[in-house]
């Protein structure tokens, strides 16, 4: 895996080092101090994005965006979430209410062994549905189910050596590879995507805004007359896309991961129901409310996160201009690669860096700590917009699962946490039996 390479390559070229990655000279920053330097405290010199060859379809958006359009759909994507309840209990009642539906698909598999993948994906994936498209999809819906395929695909593709190859030397992207069934993934979300936006535009009621599409075609007609308006059917597109993959695999992973833990750790399982059963009980449902008095279930899932690694590469910035850092000269638009894993393993912040250990987030009386170098949504301008709403998700899938059922590995199954490879880590295929408490 790069990642790893490149953190061994840091123990013998220290925390700033150039590579050659196919035509392109990279920055690479490795570590919590450096790292955070150059993201937090110089966060203007290093907010751009990189122009990555197999991205290149997506540089509208708020992902992979670049310059003004990219400020704005961010602004206007976080003005709009926020409306929409992010962090508010309008989306905590939506959270609540998929997980029903999650513990009802779950419970249909009766203490059998079953692959968490398609019922964790589908329950994430309908949050965004419910605020992208202001509805939830039967999780065997077709085109819900072909849209989630898709990301989940594009994914795992995007984090493989053919298209590493490709995006180092994009002049051969003539040649048949896997970036073009990439590209052929995105074109087909994006007439789904756009299938919808037409029905929205039909429907659309500015007394009544259903979702983000119907947000963003109102500020659209609104600067109608702005020639040089980035409200736009590419950024409308891409945006819907950019949430749905970044709202549905990375968090869809990290509860996957939770699960895959606890039922290897048996021990730390039993900690957090009882503390479940301590602070909400059996019957009441899980709330956000709930959290400040659960340090122990907070630090385990602060743990999840760190030691799943789920994005080790970050997505690469450039800089603005140029600029010296640490006593190096770094050109306007070189790319940088601010490596998450080194931050999220330095060995100079967390005691057993190595180890899936809960006590990284507590002190001497069980007091759930925060850390500095907690950093899997990144940090700086470019920091994961859906954090606290990927917090939500997390916390109250991860205690109703947690109330309703005891998980355990598969007969024989010793439960490899090795990762599969891709542009997120997720667990490899496996399967967990899940017994009603």
């Amino acid at each position: 895996m790069l990642y790893k390479s490149l953190m061994e390559l840091s123990v013998q070229y220290g925390s700033v080092f150039t590579i050659q990655l196919g035509l392109e000279k990279v920055v690479v920053l490795t570590g919590y101090k450096t790292v955070k330097e150059a993201l937090v405290d110089r966060a203007d010199e290093f907010a751009e994005r990189a122009k990555i060859p197999v991205l290149e379809m997506q540089t509208n958006g708020i992902s992979f965006g670049h310059g003004e359009s990219w400020k704005q759909m961010r602004r206007f994507t976080l003005m709009t979430l926020r409306d929409f309840g992010m962090g508010k209990k309008t989306i905590e009642d939506k959270i609540t209410e998929e997980a029903k539906f999650l513990v009802h698909i779950i419970q249909s598999y009766q203490g059998q062994p079953f692959d968490t993948t398609e019922p964790v994906t589908s329950a994430m994936a309908n949050i965004i549905c419910s605020i992208v498209f202001g509805d939830r999809f039967d999780y065997k819906d077709q085109i819900f189910c072909t849209i989630t395929k898709l990301i989940r695909e594009n994914f795992h593709l995007l984090g493989t050596s053919k298209v590493q190859m490709y995006n180092a030397f994009p002049f051969l992207g003539f040649l048949p590879g896997t970036h073009k069934k990439i590209f052929e993934n995105r074109t087909q979300m994006v007439q789904l995507i756009l299938n919808f936006y037409k029905e929205h535009e039909k429907t659309l009621n500015e007394n009544d805004i259903r979702s983000l599409i119907d947000a963003f075609l109102l500020k659209r007609q609104e600067e109608s007359k702005n020639s040089d308006s980035h409200f736009h059917d590419n950024n409308l597109v891409t945006s819907v896309i950019n949430l749905f993959a970044a709202g549905t695999d990375t968090s869809s992973s990290t509860l996957r991961w939770a699960i895959l833990f606890l039922a290897k750790y048996p021990k730390i399982q039993r900690s957090v129901q009882e503390e479940i059963e301590r602070v909400i009980g059996s019957e009441k449902v899980p709330r956000m409310e709930d959290r400040k008095r659960m340090p122990y279930t907070n630090a385990v899932l602060h743990e999840v996160q760190r030691f799943a690694n789920i994005i080790p590469m970050n997505i690469p910035h450039a800089t603005t201009r140029d600029t010296y850092f640490r006593g190096y000269f770094i050109p306007k638009g070189m790319q940088v690669i601010p490596l998450l894993s080194s931050v999220l393993y330095d060995k100079t912040q967390w005691e057993k860096p190595n180890e899936f250990n809960p006590s990284h987030f507590l002190d001497a009386e069980g007091r759930f700590v925060k850390k500095d170098a907690f950093m899997p949504f990144s940090a700086g301008r470019r920091i994961c917009l859906g954090e606290s709403l990927a917090k939500m998700e997390l916390f109250q899938f991860f205690t109703t699962l947690l109330q309703g059922f005891s998980f355990r590995a598969a007969p024989g199954d010793p439960l490899d946490l090795t990762p599969c490879v891709g542009l997120t880590l997720c667990p490899k295929p496996h399967q967990v039996c899940a017994v009603l408490r």
